[in-house]
């Protein structure tokens, strides 16, 4: 039986074109780390699948709507020896609102290094929290901080997969892209003030994830972020991924809008 983020990022169509009618989201927006995964998919799937995912450099043009399908296209623009690169555009009806630049790496052994960093969020610390509450969400169990729940999980949290993933490559980097999207928009929102967006809102401008290593999420993985500035309404938050082992597995940063 397929797992759930094989589900969610299930596409019609091949070649450079595909859909999908799988569209959630908070309210009437849909949920940034679905499009993000599900670009990614379709990316994957115009490369070998030897071709890992590298990295992703995503756009969030504009809101999505809930219940409107979905359009991928995906645009070739380079097949190296090592790298492979993919554009992907979103839209819906014929509308963009995401654009995403994707790479793949053809696996090279070599060094593995990284900065040994104590967790700043210990495991002894975490109080069990229930998952993300949206329904279609609620995928990932997750552990915060006494004070670490509001609506949505904050930074920092720890994580797992409530059922298993299939043992590819692709779907796991999908599933971590998912989840990559959630609590960076309050971690970035700038200091003092009321908790929450003011009437102009706040919302994802643009995202990045690196990935470094093997992703099993099965087991529990530490997210942790910080705000690293805010200037002209736009905050920025950068933060990593580290398996409770200590192994780093993917870095993220991304940029918000907050109108207060």
């Amino acid at each position: 039986m397929p797992s759930w983020i094989a589900d969610l990022v299930r596409l019609d169509g091949d070649g450079e074109v595909f859909r999908t009618t799988a569209t959630f989201g908070a309210g009437n927006r849909l949920f940034g780390g679905l499009i993000a995964a599900q670009a990614l998919a379709a990316a994957g799937a115009t490369v070998d699948p030897a071709r890992l995912p590298q990295s992703l450099h995503a756009y969030f043009i504009k809101g999505g709507r809930v219940g409107v399908d979905v359009e991928y296209v995906v645009e070739c623009t380079r097949d190296g020896k090592s790298f492979n690169t993919r554009r992907v555009t979103a839209s819906q009806d014929g509308v963009p609102i995401f654009e995403m630049l994707a790479s793949f790496h053809r696996s090279e052994p070599t060094t593995d290094w990284q900065r040994a960093d104590r967790p700043a969020f210990a495991w002894s610390g975490a109080t069990k929290a229930t998952g993300l509450p949206e329904q279609w969400a609620d995928h990932f169990e997750v552990r915060s901080g006494p004070a670490g729940m509001d609506d949505w999980p904050l930074q920092p949290m720890w994580f797992r997969s409530r059922e298993p993933i299939e043992d590819d490559p692709l779907l796991r980097a999908c599933a971590l892209t998912f989840i990559s999207d959630v609590g960076l928009v309050a971690t970035a929102r700038p200091p003092g003030g009321s908790p929450g967006p003011g009437p102009g809102g706040a919302a994802s401008l643009d995202h990045a994830v690196w990935f470094h290593r093997p992703i099993d999420l099965g087991g529990w993985h530490l997210y942790d972020a910080e705000a690293v500035s805010h200037s002209d309404a736009r905050g920025l938050a950068r933060g990593s991924i580290v398996a409770q082992d200590g192994t780093l597995v993917a870095s993220v940063a991304q940029e918000s809008l907050w109108r207060i």
